[in-house]
């Protein structure tokens, strides 16, 4: 039997990961609560679980590197030693140097240097420098060159009436290196009845890849090797430590590189009882269909929509898996803050709320690199020094707010700052010397705000590390727009900026409203329509240059012809005998004209093929119930493509 332990180093890799998470959580909180005994006693614990491990899975260097640390926190946990903000902070650099050390053993990146972090491991310590000198060479010298061996065990029958668990010795002899295979010998094994289970009947043919030698390697079996048969066989010189054995593990290694979801139980459970469901309903279907006779007409009827509705819950619950709290990125800033705020100069801390808010972990996959941009600009651009905020009556600590909230079928994630806020005359008289906006131009204070989203667009005053490249703002409303989600701008010199995201809960199957242009189907989401109407003709108007505009309850929408816009032919011209679907953007309302609204339906997004070129105003495609091909509208690029459009007949975008 061959035994794949790759998957049991994964396992154990995630496992590790999410204790560096949990170990980077507790040394933050520990600045501000040093004597907390759980606390510190919970970081030990997340360390004391990698170092552990490391060793099993041949992860030398990262198991020399975590034992030193492990001191240090043992140290301060029985409060021979202080938690003072230098130690922390120490820790703290470890903690990354750990993260490090993981990557370059999965081959994400080169082994990093670990010698000067041992010193002041080792000073923190008292231990002397050839000890650390030592610890330096024992995790980041060169591994020895590993060699493959072939291992042959077949233990004594007896060996279970000496007390011995050869799964113990199993997995000492990998704690020198890795397997690379695992052949389980049953020839041995007798019929059950004449099975005695304090005989051992086993045998093993073992594939490992080490650097210790033959010596070290029987020392493993000490214990067990009386009466048992073993044989070391070299075969070639194997991988270094990072390095792919062959092609074949190497496409191993890139296929698991895939994310994963943990799934609470219940959510399986509730599948499996379901499927059950949806099994017998397909079988009452099956079974009305061989025997059917007009009388039967109802009951398959009914039977047919027990199916519907098993399917409909089925996929409900089938999109729960997928979804997972915010906590997951909302997790990384804490430290970011941390930094940045040491970096800057500037105290500030950072408020998290909603953190159990649910999103598809495809959204919250994307969603890291543009909360990231925000907060970087919240403690950039807006906390000011701890001078100024006391000069402006302001406590000395800044404070960035990261909230999440699900609202009529969204979610709404808000980023603030109580900062200096943005200055519209500055912003303006940045943009017209940029050539982006008319000095006669007018422009309302949300229009001049949301000039920060323009590429290029930059007020910093040097260029440093964090800003003033002017990259950043309209990366992050690509981003969003990208998932089909929107952002909006509000803030108050002196008070504070607050940047609003609109996100769907999936990127997966979305409510839609299927439109009727001309002879084609399209689908609008409909998170992203207000309301439909059919406009009187007192209500049309055109302003000359402009287009058209509608009326509603007084006030006037701009009027965008899907049909010109997707190159469509018309069948209905007059807006009158059309139908309008009324649509939101960044705080805007538009007016999108098509020929008939088919109704509302639940509909899976496709992504388009990579090969296809990216068009503005479609997001992506569907198969509607009778096999047709739908595109899927979306709001922001149809807003985009009708800037760029000139003015056609009937006053439309053409």
């Amino acid at each position: 039997m061959q035994v794949d332990v790759t998957r049991f180093k994964e396992a154990f890799i995630e496992e590790s990961l999410e204790n560096l998470v949990a170990m980077e959580a507790g040394l933050l909180s520990l600045e501000s609560a040093p004597a907390d005994a759980d606390l510190l006693n919970s970081i030990f614990r997340a360390a004391h679980s990698i170092k552990g491990g490391s060793g099993t899975f041949g992860l030398d260097a990262l198991g020399h590197f975590t034992h030193s640390v492990e001191n240090l926190l043992d140290r301060l946990r029985r409060q021979e030693l202080p938690a003072t903000k230098a130690r922390v902070e120490l820790l703290l650099r470890s903690r990354d140097m750990m993260q490090a050390l993981f990557d370059a053993a999965r081959g994400l990146g080169e082994a990093p240097q670990v010698a000067e972090l041992l010193r002041e491991l080792a000073a923190e310590l008292g231990e002397s420098a050839p000890a650390a000198a030592h610890a330096s060479a024992a995790a980041g010298a060169s591994p020895a060159v590993a060699r493959r061996w072939k291992v042959h065990f077949t233990p004594a029958e007896d060996v279970f009436l000496s007390g011995q668990d050869l799964l113990f010795v199993l997995r000492d002899l990998e704690a020198t290196g890795t397997f690379v295979g695992c052949e389980l010998d049953l020839s041995a094994l007798p019929a059950l009845e004449e099975l005695d289970p304090e005989r051992c009947h086993l045998a093993w043919d073992l594939e490992l890849e080490s650097s210790a030698d033959e010596a070290a390697l029987r020392e493993v079996f000490a214990f067990v090797e009386t009466g048992a048969e073993l044989t070391f066989t070299p075969v070639a010189a194997a991988r270094a430590e990072g390095a792919p054995a062959s092609g074949r593990v190497e496409r191993r290694r890139a296929g698991n590189e895939g994310s994963s979801i943990r799934v609470p139980v219940e959510k399986v459970d509730g599948l499996i009882d379901l499927v059950g469901e949806l099994v017998i309903a397909q079988s009452m279907v099956t079974a009305l269909v061989q025997d059917f006779t007009p009388a039967r007409l109802g009951a398959l009827r009914d039977a047919v929509g027990q199916m519907r509705r098993n399917t409909r819950e089925l996929q409900g619950r089938v999109m729960s898996v997928r979804m997972v709290p915010v906590a997951s990125v909302f997790g990384r800033f804490p430290r970011l803050v941390h930094d940045l705020a040491a970096q800057l100069e500037k105290p500030m801390e950072l408020v998290l709320e909603g953190e159990d808010t649910e999103l598809d972990k495809g959204v919250i996959e994307q969603l890291a690199d543009p909360l990231t941009h925000m907060v970087r600009n919240c403690a950039d651009h807006g906390i000011e020094s701890a001078e100024l905020r006391r000069a402006a009556g302001k406590p000395a600590h800044g404070t960035i707010r990261l909230s999440a909230a699900a609202r009529n079928g969204s979610v709404m994630i808000e980023v603030q700052d109580d900062g200096r806020g943005l200055d519209p005359a500055r912003i303006r008289a940045k943009a017209e010397e940029k050539g982006l906006v008319a000095p006669a131009q007018e422009l309302s204070r949300n229009e001049i705000q949301e000039l920060i989203f323009l590429p290029g667009f930059s007020t910093a005053q040097a260029v440093t590390d964090l800003s003033g490249r002017g990259v950043g703002m309209d990366v992050v409303k690509s981003a969003v727009e990208g998932l089909n989600g929107s952002i909006q701008i509000e803030s108050e010199v002196g008070r504070g900026t607050t940047l609003r995201l609109k996100l769907p809960l999936t990127l997966a199957i979305l409510d839609g409203l299927l439109l009727r242009v001309g002879g084609q189907v399209f689908v609008l989401a409909l998170t992203s329509i207000l309301e439909t109407l059919r406009p009187a003709r007192a209500d049309l108007e055109t302003v000359l240059g402009r287009g058209e505009l509608v009326m509603v309850r007084g006030k006037p929408v701009p009027l965008l012809r899907l049909h010109g816009m997707l190159e469509v032919s018309d069948e209905c011209v007059d807006p009158a005998a059309a139908m309008v679907i009324l649509v939101e953007h960044d705080g805007k309302r538009l007016a999108l004209l098509a020929d008939e609204l088919l109704g509302q339906q639940e509909v899976v997004l496709k992504n388009l093929d990579s090969d296809c070129l990216r068009v503005d105003g479609v997001l992506g495609a569907t198969i509607l119930g009778d096999g047709r091909v739908a595109m899927i509208l979306d709001v922001p690029g149809l807003v985009r493509l009708a800037a760029r459009a000139p003015v056609a007949k009937h006053g439309g975008a053409a």
